[in-house]
C-alpha cells in the first residue's frame, strides 16, 4: 500500500497572476490548495517587484474568501436590494444614467476611478466620461 492510499491527498498549487491594489503590476504566486485560494506571496522571478510584496499584496487573498463579497449584482427595488442577473443590472444602470444626463446634462455625472483597478481599466473609464456620457467630471483617488 502506498502513502496515499487511503488517505485524502491535498491538491496544491501556485497560480502566478498580478496583485490588484494598486496600479504598479507587482507579480504575486496564488497558493491554491483544494480548489479554495488561501494565500499570496510575491513572484521572486518578476520584475517589478523582484520577490518582494508591501502589506496590501501579502493579504490579497483575503477579500476573495471574504462573506462580505458580493457574488451577484443587486438592483435596489423599493429601498431593498434584490439579487440579478448581470444583464438586468446591466440594462438598468444604462437607463438610469441615461434618465440622467437626459433630465441634468452630462456634467451632472461625475466618474471616480479606482487604484485598484489597472491603468488600462482606468483608461477606459475616462473614455467612458467623456466620449460616451459627454463630461469631464473624472476624479482618481491613488491614495491606499
Amino acid at each position: 500500500m502506498t502513502e496515499t492510499q487511503g488517505v485524502n491527498a491535498m491538491e496544491c498549487k501556485l497560480v502566478p497572476s498580478i496583485c490588484s491594489y494598486c496600479g504598479t503590476g507587482c507579480g504575486v504566486l496564488f497558493e491554491v490548495i483544494d480548489g479554495k485560494l488561501q494565500g499570496t506571496m510575491p513572484m521572486k522571478s518578476h520584475p517589478v517587484n523582484e520577490g518582494k510584496l508591501c502589506i496590501k499584496g501579502w493579504h490579497l487573498h483575503e477579500h476573495i474568501n471574504s462573506f462580505m463579497r458580493l457574488k451577484s449584482p443587486l438592483i435596489k427595488n423599493n429601498g431593498r436590494f434584490e439579487k440579478a442577473t448581470w444583464d438586468e443590472a446591466i440594462q438598468t444602470t444604462a437607463q438610469r444614467l441615461s434618465s440622467v444626463v437626459e433630465r441634468h446634462g452630462p456634467d451632472s455625472v461625475g466618474v471616480l476611478v479606482s487604484a485598484k483597478i489597472t491603468n488600462e481599466e482606468n483608461y477606459l473609464a475616462q473614455k467612458f466620461a467623456r466620449a460616451c456620457i459627454g463630461t469631464n467630471n473624472v476624479d482618481h483617488c491613488a491614495r491606499l
